[in-house]
């Protein structure tokens, strides 16, 4: 660097001119600032990756019941999303030589088929079949015990320690989701759910929750596209036998192009873009983490199904929401140390 003194003389200043220590020490503090920077850029996208996969499934729901309505199944659904979801990851992988040359070697593909069976076939099975019988706001609700499930399956399959603490803020967090699924039994109204349906959205969280106890090792080891490819082609092909005789029963002409709409935004939005930023972000943040942002949802989708009719959010909804948030909140303070 160059500059002039006050006799008008022109000095230079370089990194060369620094005495040894000096510029080790120069060289060790940018180093180390570098790390810190990517690192925390890294943390901070997958944070943001989440927060889109949050936003996109709490739309989701309102648009997919919609959908649902106007004569398509939660089966049919099922159909659509695996299947849609696994041509578009095999084209995309296709068409980078990374995932297109990864070799995936068979004991991790059986480690895929069950992360597929767990993430995908019980998750998506439940969850849309649940949604097409109870109200939108029922389903993204019932989302938000899944930290609560990803603690008690980390304490069966990890052997986390389980403390009175950690015991309390699962006994709210299940009373919460108790309180939603006897409101729904009592209910008269179908726009302020289904006793089967938050039930079957329930346990869509359990078998979540297993996949992220038992599946992150091998989900880590291998490009994110890679992994989704092979997930969804076995899930597609696993639900097939349920699936396909009734999509084949649909009458494809009859069917509105605004259904198609929401059919292809559940798929492309719900189920492609959103499942690619989740696994993207699960390579950088715990499983605690990852399951936190589900709070996202019933924000997103009770604002948008009670603007447009699809549901009532009422005093039970409500302190559902509550206790699970208190039960998660519960949890997570004794577990600090093990986020990112």
């Amino acid at each position: 660097m160059q500059g002039e003194s006050a006799e008008g003389y022109v000095f230079s200043w370089t990194e060369s001119s620094l005495p040894c220590g000096t510029q080790s020490l120069v060289n060790l503090g940018t180093k180390i600032f570098n790390e810190r920077f990517m690192q925390n850029s890294k943390i901070l996208h997958a944070h943001l990756c989440l927060l889109s996969a949050a936003t996109i499934w709490g739309l989701m729901a309102p648009i997919g019941k919609a959908a649902m309505l106007s004569g398509i199944t939660g089966i049919d659904m099922v159909f659509f999303r695996t299947t849609g979801a696994a041509i578009c990851f095999w084209l995309i992988s296709l068409c980078t030589a990374k995932t297109r040359n990864e070799k995936i070697p068979l004991r991790d593909l059986l480690k895929l088929f069950g992360a597929g069976f767990f993430s995908i076939v019980g998750n998506q099975t439940c969850y849309n079949i649940g949604l097409s019988i109870t109200s939108p706001i029922n389903a993204t609700i019932a989302t938000t015990s899944l930290p609560i499930f990803a603690l008690i399956s980390s304490a069966l399959f990890l052997s986390e320690r389980i403390t009175w603490k950690k015991i309390l803020g699962i006994a709210l967090g299940l009373s919460g989701a108790w309180i939603l699924i006897l409101g729904s039994a009592t209910a008269s109204n179908a726009k302020a759910g289904s006793l089967a349906g938050d039930l079957l959205c329930v346990l869509a969280q359990c078998c979540f929750a297993v996949y992220l106890a038992l599946f992150k090792n091998v989900i880590s080891r291998y490009n994110t596209i890679t992994c989704m490819k092979w997930m969804f082609t076995f899930s597609a092909v696993t639900t097939l036998p349920l699936t396909l005789p009734q999509v084949m029963q649909i009458p494809l002409a009859q069917v509105q192009t605004n259904t198609w709409a929401e059919i292809s935004f559940v798929v492309l939005g719900g189920t492609f873009l959103a499942y690619l930023l989740m696994m993207h972000a699960q390579k950088t943040l715990s499983p605690t983490i990852v399951a936190m942002y589900n709070y996202v949802q019933p924000t997103v989708s009770s604002v948008v199904s009670v603007a447009v009719g699809l549901a009532i959010f009422g005093p039970s909804q409500g302190f559902s929401i509550l206790l699970i948030i208190l039960g998660v909140y519960t949890i997570s303070r004794c577990g600090k140390s093990s986020h990112p």
